[in-house]
């Protein structure tokens, strides 16, 4: 069993920079492959990025690409998400998920646990 846990989210104006944090508990976090995902209202849940369990794979959605930087921290149980040139449209709820494999998958439905998510808001 995994829990999550996001943090740092928040307001932000265009062009500026925000870094989620994901707190894992659970013996297997660093055995899981990691993801990002959001959800802008009204809209269904996308993906936006993953890290496989040792860190040496990431997948980005296009339209963050160069912008957005996962990584993770086994010994902290962590895995973040930095954020620049953020754009009004990256307005959403981000959520971390986790799978039971040590590959990616840009695919919601093969994440077995989620956190709550944390809201991010970009102003123009």
């Amino acid at each position: 069993q995994v829990q999550l846990v996001e943090s740092g989210g928040g307001l932000v104006q265009a062009g500026g920079s925000l870094r989620l944090s994901c707190a894992a508990s659970g013996r297997t976090f660093s055995r899981a492959a990691m993801g990002w995902f959001r959800q802008a209202p009204g809209k269904e849940r996308k993906f936006v990025a993953a890290i496989n369990w040792s860190g040496g794979w990431r997948d980005y959605e296009d339209s963050v690409k160069g912008r957005f930087t996962i990584s993770r921290d086994n010994a902290k149980n962590t895995v973040y998400l930095q954020m620049n040139s953020l754009k009004p449209e990256d307005t959403a709820v981000y959520y971390c998920a986790a799978r039971n494999t040590p590959s990616t998958s840009t695919i919601s439905l093969q994440y077995d646990y989620w956190g709550q998510g944390t809201q991010v808001t970009v102003s123009s």
